[in-house]
């Protein structure tokens, strides 16, 4: 089954870019396939820009807005996500454990409807 994690966290609970434990944790990200591959299978996954590069859309009664940055005022941002094909939740639940976003922010763990 497709699980789709996105990556939630507060833009100062990260280490800064810059430093050595930023470096250490980017490695934890670049390394997840190595260490969790055998829980579930990486298909795709980025980490997006910043809130202030964001535009919300809406569309009303045939009328489109739009907005600069994201809709809900919110402490954690989505800062990325993993598209995983896991056994099922409890190994998705464990591939999850291993991003480090777990650690500063939150990693919501959501199966993907197949059509």
């Amino acid at each position: 089954m497709k699980y789709l994690l996105t990556l939630y966290a507060a833009p100062d609970a990260e280490p800064a870019p810059g430093t050595p434990e930023f470096d250490a944790m980017m490695g934890e990200y670049f390394s997840l396939d190595q260490r969790a591959g055998h829980i579930a299978t990486f298909l795709s996954g980025e980490g997006l820009q910043g809130v202030e590069t964001a535009t919300t859309l809406r569309k009303r009664n045939g009328k489109v807005e739009t907005m600069d940055g994201p809709f809900a005022e919110t402490r954690e941002h989505l800062g990325g996500f993993y598209l995983i094909d896991a056994p099922d939740l409890d190994a998705a639940l464990r591939y999850a454990a291993e991003i480090p976003a777990a650690r500063y922010g939150s990693v919501e763990v959501r199966p993907v409807m197949e059509y």
